[in-house]
C-alpha cells in the first residue's frame, strides 16, 4: 500500500466509531478546549445506522458528559417503571422475586431507549460544538509512524476491484492524522484487533467472551402495552444447550424491543443461535404479547461478555480503546453503554492533559488507570464471576453463587476472589461427533421469520461488485475441516444467513460467503473454530441501516 498517494489532513484526536464512546470522547473534548481539532469518523450511511442495542440505558454516563441533557431534549423518554424475571419452562415460567437481587440489578431511575437516537442526538451535540463528523467513512487501515506509534487511520477507500486491488476507478482514501487515534469501534473491531495483536495488549489478561445478541422491534396491540416495562427471562429454549436469555422493553408507540441473546461459548457446533430467538418467541408468554402485532425490524450485534478479567491493556504509542473495543458490559445488568461514554469522557481528558504539555503519540496511561480504578472499574469487578460461573457450573449455580458473590462484593470484598474465564469462545466449539443435531420448528411467518425474510428488516445493503469484507486465512479449512469436523457451524452461528456449503451433483462442497447479508455483527469472527474468518470493513456506508435500534 506505500506506494499508493493520499492526501492527508492533520487533526489533535481522531475517532473511529460514531457510537456512545466515540461521541462522548468527542464531546469532552470540545468542551474542555474548543479550539481543539476533533474528527470522528462512522462506517455507517449516518450516525445510528450500525448502532444495535438493548437498550435500558443507565443515565450516569450523560449526567457525567451533559448534565442539563434533559433541557437539551435528549431521547430519553420512557422511564423504567416495572422490573421482571422470569425463568421459563416450555409451557410455563416462575416469577423471581425482586427482593433477592442485589441492589445492582434495580432498573430504577434507568431509561429504555433507542442508542441509534441517542447516539443521533449526541452527534449532534457534538457538531454543535465544532466537532467534525464524516459518516460513511470506513476506516481500513491504520497509519503507523517511524517508532511503530499510531498516527492516524486510512478511511474513504472506494471502488476497490474485485480481488482486492486498486484500479483505475478506486478511490485511494485520505489519512487522517492525529496526535492520538481513539478506537471506539464497537465489538471486536477490525482496528482494534490489530492494535491488540500488534502491541500483545491482551497478555496479561483473561480471553474476551462474548454473546450473540439478536433484536427485533415489533408494533403491538395497544391494549397489551405497558410503556415502562422491563421483562428478562432465562432458561428455555437454551436449558443446558447454552447460557444465555431474552429482554422485552415496552417502549414508546405501543412498540416492545423483543432480544434474544446467545452466549458464544456454547460446545455443540449443531446450535443454531438465530433459530433459538425464533423459537423463544412461541413460548405462551411472549406469544401472546406478540399476537396480533406486526415486526418492523430486525438486527443483530456480537456483545462482549469477558468483563473485568478480560479488558486488555488499553492503550499503546499514540492509540486508545474505547468502550466495547476493551470490553465494559456489565453482563447481569446487560449495559454497558454507560461505561462506554465514560470510557470516552476520560480518555478525552487524558489526551486534553496530554496535549496541553506538549506531548503527541504516546500512552494515554491516566486513561487507563481511571478506566480500571474509577466508576467503570468499580462497576464491572462487583460482577466479575457471574460470567465464568455461568460459563463453568450453569444457570442455577450463577444465580445462586453469583448473586451471593455481587451481594457481597456490594461490601466491597469477593469470597472467589477473581475468576478465570479458561477457553476462548471457538475453542470451546465442540466436534460435532460429540453431539447431536438440534430439531428446529419451521418458522411460521407470522411469530416467527426465515433468516433472509428478518435479514430484508435489517435494511443491510453492500455494494456487490466490491471485494468481499470477511476474508478467509486459509480457504480450503471450511470444506476440509469445519465441515466434517464441526458440521460447518458457520451456516448456523450467523445471524443474517452470510455463510452456506452448496453441494451440486457429484462434486466436492463448496463454502459460499453471501456477504451481501452482513448485518456486522462479528459474530464469525469470534466462534469459527480454526479462527479462519477475518471480518474486515467493506466501502464506507454499506451494512445495516437499523432505524430505531
Amino acid at each position: 500500500m506505500s506506494e499508493i498517494e493520499r492526501e492527508s489532513m492533520e487533526y489533535d484526536v481522531v475517532i473511529v466509531g460514531a457510537g456512545p464512546a466515540g461521541l462522548s470522547a468527542a464531546i469532552r473534548l470540545k468542551q474542555l478546549d474548543a479550539d481543539l481539532s476533533v474528527v470522528v469518523l462512522e462506517k455507517g450511511s449516518e450516525v445510528g445506522a450500525h448502532i444495535l442495542s438493548g437498550a435500558v440505558l443507565d443515565p450516569v454516563g450523560l449526567d457525567a458528559l451533559i448534565p442539563d441533557w434533559k433541557e437539551k431534549g435528549a431521547p430519553l423518554n420512557v422511564p423504567v417503571k416495572e422490573d421482571n424475571f422470569y425463568m421459563l419452562g416450555e409451557a410455563g415460567q416462575i416469577r423471581v422475586p425482586n427482593f433477592p437481587m442485589p441492589p445492582l440489578m434495580n432498573n430504577h431511575g434507568n431509561y429504555i431507549v433507542s442508542m441509534g437516537n441517542v447516539c443521533r442526538w449526541m452527534a449532534e451535540q457534538a457538531e454543535e460544538l465544532g466537532v467534525e463528523i464524516f459518516p460513511g467513512m470506513a476506516c481500513s487501515e491504520l497509519v503507523y509512524g517511524e517508532n511503530g506509534e499510531v498516527k492516524g487511520v486510512v478511511a474513504g477507500v472506494f471502488g476497490l476491484e474485485a480481488d482486492g486491488s486498486y484500479g483505475e476507478n478506486t478511490e485511494p482514501g485520505m489519512e487522517l492524522l492525529g496526535k492520538y487515534v481513539f478506537l471506539g469501534e464497537g465489538v471486536r473491531g477490525s482496528l482494534s484487533k490489530e492494535v491488540i495483536a500488534k502491541y500483545d495488549l491482551a497478555a496479561d489478561s483473561e480471553p474476551q467472551k462474548y454473546g450473540l445478541g439478536m433484536k427485533e422491534i415489533w408494533e403491538i396491540d395497544p391494549e397489551k402495552h405497558r410503556e415502562g416495562t422491563v421483562t428478562h427471562t432465562m432458561g428455555w429454549p437454551l436449558g443446558k444447550n447454552a447460557g444465555g436469555g431474552s429482554f422485552i422493553y415496552h417502549l414508546e408507540n405501543n412498540q416492545v424491543y423483543v432480544g434474544f441473546v446467545v452466549h458464544l461459548n456454547y460446545k455443540n457446533p449443531y446450535l443454531f443461535p438465530y433459530m433459538e430467538f425464533q423459537r423463544f418467541k412461541h413460548h405462551p408468554m411472549v406469544a401472546e404479547l406478540l399476537k396480533g402485532g406486526k415486526r418492523v425490524a430486525y438486527g443483530a450485534r456480537a456483545i462482549t461478555e469477558g468483563g473485568y478479567q478480560s479488558m486488555p491493556k488499553m492503550v499503546a504509542p499514540g492509540v486508545a480503546l474505547l468502550g466495547c473495543s476493551v470490553g465494559m458490559v456489565n453482563v447481569p445488568r446487560i449495559k454497558g453503554n454507560h461505561n462506554a461514554m465514560l470510557s470516552g469522557k476520560a480518555a478525552a481528558e487524558a489526551a486534553y492533559a496530554a496535549i496541553q504539555d506538549g506531548r503527541a503519540s504516546d500512552e494515554l496511561s491516566d486513561y487507563e488507570t481511571e478506566v480500571r480504578n474509577g466508576a467503570i472499574g468499580k462497576d464491572l469487578k462487583k460482577v466479575r464471576n457471574v460470567k465464568p460461573l455461568w460459563s463453568k457450573k450453569g444457570l442455577l449455580a450463577s444465580l445462586a453463587v453469583g448473586g451471593f458473590d455481587m451481594w457481597t462484593n456490594t461490601f466491597g470484598f469477593s469470597v472467589l476472589g477473581t475468576l478465570g474465564h479458561g477457553k476462548s469462545d471457538a475453542e470451546a466449539t465442540e466436534p460435532a461427533s460429540k453431539h447431536k443435531p438440534i430439531d428446529y420448528p419451521k418458522p411460521d411467518g407470522v411469530l416467527s421469520f426465515d433468516r433472509l425474510t428478518n435479514v430484508a428488516f435489517s435494511f443491510t445493503n453492500h455494494e456487490e461488485s466490491q471485494p468481499a469484507h470477511l476474508k478467509l486465512k486459509d480457504a480450503e479449512v471450511p470444506t476440509s475441516v469445519n465441515l466434517p469436523t464441526y458440521a460447518g457451524p458457520s451456516q448456523r452461528y450467523c445471524p443474517a444467513g452470510v455463510y452456506e456449503f452448496v453441494q451440486e451433483d457429484g462434486k466436492a462442497p463448496k463454502f459460499v460467503i453471501n456477504f451481501q447479508n452482513c448485518v456486522h455483527c462479528k459474530t464469525c469472527d469470534i466462534k469459527d473454530p480454526k479462527q479462519n474468518i477475518n471480518w474486515t470493513v467493506p466501502q464506507g456506508g454499506d451494512g445495516p441501516n437499523y432505524p430505531n435500534m
